[in-house]
């Protein structure tokens, strides 16, 4: 599936709010053209999507996304009310000086007509429910269910990074289970960025591990899967101070990553999901479990690695071949490390060209 870029994630969405624009002028203004109508409606919508894609106050959306679910409702229709209102006046002002509309008072030229701000709420909400629904299900998925690319199973080739978190067990029995859900929580909050950075996608969450994918050309161009999971040890590490006082320790992971052919099918009939199957999948899970008795944080397999271009700042520590329990040969392995990202209590490495 192509990669769309947040440019052109932008470009469509301006798109259709300005065709939302046209569409009303068209409808209840046939005598004003409909650039004017488009005008409005970027000047009204773009604002509130702004602020849903966290791209407008970001700190204010974090403080009110911590609200219970009504109050968190009522306190953004209040904040849509006061962009679209501030959006509205904006636009008919510019649009009043360069003489494209002539209001017939001021409080015409600046206040939204009730009817203007039912319509722009509707289609702002159609939007942000599907961006919500896209974000929720993750933009492949979402793509991929909305015109049933699944729905018979698929030969594909995939990269697969599992992240797991070291001594989840341990800090349970310590805290209590539901301490470390909030820990949990908060550490597969902080994958979000760099995935979305690296455009792949979190397929799931089991236990106190995450099952990260992509499609293998995506996953090892610009050898996106292998920064992904350092750019989260790195913004681990930034954080340590803010780790250590929030939970007392600073999270450690063991991560995994593998590539290759699997089959990806959707499933289930009342709550659908696309799941992957084969060797692929099941070696790149052993392969985490490697990180464990080889006592190494980050591991790749050898069959990955020779498709990937490293960063000057990865080094590569070749361990041989081990054998994966359900896998018929040997998995070479390979244990990688950064210049730049300290690892904690991760033992010092053999670098190798």
């Amino acid at each position: 599936m192509r990669e769309i870029s947040p440019t052109q994630n932008w470009i469509l969405i301006t798109i259709v709010l300005a065709a939302s624009g046209v569409l009303y002028d068209l409808m209840f203004y046939s005598n004003q053209t409909p650039f004017v109508g488009a005008i409005f409606a970027l000047f009204i919508g773009m604002p509130i999507i702004a602020f849903e894609r966290k791209a407008l106050f970001r700190g204010l959306y974090r403080r009110i996304q911590k609200l219970p679910t009504f109050a968190f409702i009522m306190t953004e229709l209040v904040i849509y009310e006061i962009l679209m209102s501030i959006g509205f006046a904006c636009a008919a002002l510019l649009l009043s000086s360069l003489g494209m509309i002539k209001p017939s008072s001021f409080l015409d030229l600046v206040i939204m007509p009730y009817e203007v701000f039912l319509y722009a709420l509707a289609v702002c909400s159609a939007m942000i429910f599907i961006l919500r629904v896209r974000e929720l299900l993750g933009r492949d998925v979402f793509l991929s269910m909305l015109v049933s690319r699944y729905r018979n199973p698929v030969r594909e080739e995939r990269v697969f990074l599992f992240i797991d978190l070291v001594d989840s067990t341990a800090f349970a029995e310590k805290h209590g289970d539901l301490r470390a859900q909030q820990l949990l929580s908060s550490l597969f909050a902080t994958f979000a960025e760099p995935v979305r950075r690296h455009k792949g996608m979190i397929n799931d969450y089991v236990g106190d591990a995450a099952i990260i994918t992509w499609p293998l050309a995506r996953g090892i161009k610009d050898a996106r899967c292998v920064r992904c999971i350092f750019d989260i040890l790195a913004d681990i590490d930034a954080n340590a101070a803010s780790w250590r006082k929030n939970y007392g320790q600073v999270p450690k992971l063991r991560a995994a990553l593998h590539g290759g052919e699997i089959i990806t099918a959707e499933v289930g009939v009342d709550h659908h999901k696309i799941s992957y199957f084969g060797d692929t999948v099941n070696t790149t899970a052993r392969l985490e479990t490697l990180c464990r008795s080889l006592n190494r944080p980050v591991l790749i397999s050898a069959e990955l690695a020779r498709s990937v271009k490293f960063p000057d700042e990865i080094s590569c520590e070749h361990l041989g071949t081990h054998a994966v329990r359900g896998r018929g040969q040997a998995l070479g392995v390979i244990a990688l490390s950064s210049r730049a990202v300290t690892v904690l209590n991760a033992p010092a490495v053999i670098l190798h060209g």
